[in-house]
């Protein structure tokens, strides 16, 4: 039985709505992902079947207005939420992730109000999955450069250009994508699925997110309707307010995956014996569960009080780089040293540890890689941006 850690107390900070959701989200988890996700991430499969699951339970869009299908909710829900879907696994919160901040945040932010009414609902509810194309496969850390491009074409934008490593790409319904219209400047587009020239082929062979759909949208003399063109924004202010959404989740939803570790390396260095003594009686097993322990409360506090910013709308995209940056950091050390504890069993699918550390690899590349955010952080700092 998953004994989650809260050292300090910070439950004590909920509120009673946190404590449903949470507990809603936790349930489901234990019911419905722990029981199947190994096998899927052993087949380099996706459980689609969860999807509508996840909409039913409220995961997607959940500060979205209730107007446009969403919960309504505040911030830290939303955290909480990711918390508990990357506790089973980072492939099934960054769907969630990908969903609520990078598809429904910018169709509600910087749509119009046909676009939120006629994508939103069912976005929410899971009948129609989404992706968020910005990165191409020159141009990652340094979207502004990007190749794809649209032409107005009197009636319609014609779109042609790719992009590379987009989560849900294969299974997607709509794809919120950026390119650059012929002024140079970047617009926010929906693409519909089944629009002639719109091709999504997966990406295979990975190590890491393995229950995850992931893959390329390629666009070949796509026609969009001019309807499709997000109005309120324009510039990479649209898709970099788009990843501080989805960057502040991950913050949250690591946690998860790293609260998962400790306690499966806690129960077992507790029930493991070796020299006649359980493991954890050891100086250097209680070292690494200390310091663990140590890590994870200094993440929830970090997290507890950028959500309180967000909620209050004062959340600053450079501590949201600093949450996400420290503690996926923090994640996949705790899942190195987990592994350590369980020794060889530790490699194993009988143990989440060596899945949520490949994933880990990834969650500390996208939305922003560990040293950019460590730049990002710097040139808050000082004021002299060094990646330019």
């Amino acid at each position: 039985m998953y004994n989650p850690p809260d050292y300090y107390l910070v439950d004590e900070l909920l509120t009673d709505e946190h404590k449903i959701i949470r507990s809603a989200i936790r349930d489901w988890v234990d019911r419905t992902v722990k029981p199947v996700i190994d096998e899927y991430a052993q087949k380099h499969e996706y459980p689609t079947h969860l999807i509508k699951e996840m909409g039913e339970l409220g995961a997607f869009g959940p500060f979205i207005p209730e107007k446009y299908g969403g919960s309504g909710l505040d911030h830290i829900s939303y955290g909480l939420i990711m918390t508990e879907l990357e506790r089973g696994d980072s492939a099934i919160r960054s769907t969630a992730s990908v969903q609520t901040s990078l598809v429904m945040y910018p169709i509600y932010a910087f749509g119009s109000e046909e676009q939120r009414m006629k994508y939103l609902p069912k976005l929410a509810t899971g009948e129609w999955v989404g992706a968020f194309g910005l990165t191409e496969p020159n141009h990652g850390s340094d979207p502004g450069r990007m190749l794809t491009r649209f032409k107005d074409q009197g009636d319609h934008y014609l779109l042609n250009g790719s992009k590379m490593w987009i989560t849900n790409a294969s299974i997607c319904d709509v794809a919120v994508v950026w390119a650059k219209d012929e002024e140079g400047k970047i617009r926010g587009l929906i693409v519909e699925r089944g629009m002639e020239g719109f091709t999504s082929p997966e990406t295979t062979k990975k190590w890491s997110l393995r229950a995850s759909s992931t893959g390329e949208l390629i666009f070949d003399n796509v026609k969009i309707p001019k309807e499709n063109l997000l109005p309120n924004v324009k510039g990479l202010k649209g898709p970099l307010m788009c990843l501080n959404s989805a960057r502040y989740g991950i913050a949250w939803g690591v946690l998860g995956a790293a609260m998962d570790c400790y306690d499966t390396a806690l129960r077992y260095a507790l029930e493991r014996k070796q020299f006649k003594k359980p493991i954890a009686s050891f100086q250097l097993q209680q070292k690494k569960l200390a310091e663990m322990l140590t890590e994870i409360t200094k993440g929830q506090l970090l997290t507890w009080r950028l959500g309180m910013l967000k909620n209050e709308d004062r959340a600053t995209p450079a501590q949201i780089s600093m949450a996400k940056r420290n503690n996926v950091e923090m994640a996949l050390k705790i899942a190195r040293e987990s592994r350590q504890i369980l020794g060889a069993m530790g490699i194993t699918g009988d143990f989440p540890i060596m899945r949520h550390m490949m994933n880990l690899e990834s969650v500390i590349t996208y939305e922003g890689t560990h040293d950019i955010h460590l730049l990002i952080t710097g040139m808050d700092i000082t004021g002299i941006p060094a990646f330019e």
